[in-house]
């Protein structure tokens, strides 16, 4: 399959055949929020070739015959509402070829191998821990079970993207002409953009004002971003990835969700947040700026601190 080609799920019988006991294909998950997506025509975005490792940070690593759709995302919603919003892997023995983009009605309700995939995927969401506390299985906790290690630097790799189509020749060079840029500054010149701010920044009190879900707000500049992180580059421990977020700044966007819990990737436990972390809608990572990511089609949502961002009253538009 290749960017732009228009696909379906198969039928549950079919994949159903492709599923381990663990509910998993060759160490994938097919996970029971992937079942809304029945009789739903998509686009194929890209072919997992260069996926960006979020539990080792190797590097990327390569998901062999899988693909990502449109911007089909997880809700969390058979994963205790988990707010991560991942992206959705999607093997190609789960789909098929379409030439039909009009959405076909649930043919699969009352197929009884429909249920049994239901009740698989559902089992499979958590996996037995060394304590009482749950241990939830998806994704992206299996994603080194899942793919193949890739170096970063691979030109193999990197040319496959330009063969499979997931990037075009302008961004390929775009992209690649950038990266030369960067290692240069920081091998021969010794510079890193990212550290570019106090060693101890002043950061400030936690906001209080507590940003609502559909807030307009202005990402602030660099420099104020700068000014509230330590040494490490983080604000109350949450890091500003610089490359991918940066570009953002100075921007518009709407507070789309509060992430106040999720699953951590390593443990598989789900992690309380207390502290202030905003997801803006239409900031994902690009993968054309941070080292070893170049070309990654995950597009996870960076999170914002409060302090970051600048409300913003729109102007009611005229009718």
């Amino acid at each position: 399959m290749r960017r732009g080609d228009l696909v379906r799920l198969r039928s549950p019988t079919e994949i159903l055949s492709t599923l381990d006991a663990d509910g998993c294909a060759d160490g994938l998950p097919f996970m029971p929020e992937m079942l809304a997506f029945f009789g739903q025509p998509a686009r194929v975005e890209a072919r997992l070739e260069r996926v960006c490792d979020t539990l080792t940070w190797s590097g990327v690593r390569r998901i062999e015959n899988s693909v990502v759709l449109d911007d089909q995302r997880c809700t969390g919603s058979a994963h205790e509402g988990c707010r991560a919003g991942c992206r959705i892997f999607w093997r190609e023995a789960w789909l098929r070829s379409t030439d039909d983009e009009v959405a076909e009605p649930d043919e699969h309700r009352g197929d009884p191998a429909l249920a049994r995939l239901e009740e698989l995927t559902r089992r499979a969401t958590t996996r037995a821990g060394d304590g009482p506390e749950r241990v939830f299985r998806c994704q992206a906790t299996e994603l080194l079970r899942a793919s193949t290690p890739t170096p970063w630097w691979s030109p193999a790799s990197l040319l496959r993207e330009l063969w499979c189509g997931n990037v075009g020749l302008g961004r390929f060079v775009r992209v690649m002409a950038g990266a030369v840029v960067d290692q240069i500054r920081r091998r021969v010149l010794r510079r890193n953009h990212a550290l570019q701010r106090p060693s101890a920044g002043e950061q400030p009190a936690p906001g209080t004002h507590g940003l609502q879900i559909g807030d307009r707000v202005r990402i602030r500049s660099r420099a104020e971003i700068a000014a509230t992180l330590d040494a490490r580059g983080k604000l109350r421990g949450m890091h500003f990835d610089f490359p991918e977020m940066a570009p953002f700044c100075g921007k518009k966007a709407s507070v789309v969700a509060r992430v106040d819990h999720f699953i951590d990737e390593n443990s598989g436990r789900m992690v309380e947040l207390r502290s202030d972390a905003y997801v803006l809608d239409s900031c994902t990572c690009s993968g054309d700026h941070a080292p070893k990511r170049w070309f990654c089609p995950r597009a996870i949502y960076p999170w914002w601190r409060e302090a970051w961002l600048e409300r913003i009253a729109e102007a009611p538009t005229e009718r």
